[in-house]
């Protein structure tokens, strides 16, 4: 087997998250990924020196491209996309709470393994790389909330119950205990404009 194999981080972290997508965490080892993917059981040694390091710099990973299309929708103006069911009748921050929250909703219903990762925090205080992206993430969350021009009350606590909803939401979708009547991105909807009702009186 080859010691050196192209990009070796990146293919291992991909590699990590299929495994864990559909085998778990507790299959996961450096020994069986280097195996997989053709290189010397000493090679993954050289970018992650055991397998908690792979697993945080994949949930870093996994941090990382959630904040992106929670950012992407965060940021969408509302007023340019084409009114739906879903969205008609919302204001423009309604609307952009929406899309954040449905971005964050499919993206932990593509990825539940990888989600349950990100937040796990059974072994060990979370590195310094995972703090801070898991972090920017809630920043995110948090900037969008305190940017409403109606009074939310406490964003980080609405912030918290909001997140709470949409991982309920989120794992019964992922379980498949929804009913059929139910879809996920109509729960969503109606979730956050109950909540932003309840909140803003």
């Amino acid at each position: 087997m080859a010691y050196h194999h192209g990009n070796l981080r990146t293919e291992l972290l991909a590699r990590a998250e299929a495994v864990i997508a559909t085998d778990g965490v507790d299959a996961l080892s450096l020994r069986s990924l280097a195996r997989d993917i053709g290189v010397s059981h000493a090679a993954p040694g050289r970018h992650f020196p055991d397998k908690q390091d792979l697993l945080d710099a994949l949930a870093v990973e996994g941090f990382d491209r959630l904040g992106t299309q929670l950012k992407e929708a965060a940021s969408k103006d509302a007023a340019s996309e084409p009114t739906t069911e879903a969205t008609s009748g919302s204001g423009a921050f309604t609307d952009r709470v929406i899309g954040t929250a449905l971005a964050y909703v499919r993206f932990a219903t593509d990825h539940p393994a990888l989600l349950e990762l990100m937040h796990a925090r059974k072994h060990r205080e979370p590195s310094a790389d995972l703090r801070t992206a898991s972090d920017a993430c809630g920043v995110i969350l948090l900037g969008l909330l305190a940017d409403s021009d109606t009074e939310i009350g406490d964003p980080e606590r609405f912030g918290v119950i909001l997140l709470a909803t949409l991982q309920g939401i989120a794992a019964l979708t992922a379980g498949g205990a929804l009913p059929p009547a139910h879809h996920p991105d109509d729960l969503v909807t109606d979730a956050v404009r109950r909540l932003l009702r309840g909140s803003t009186g």
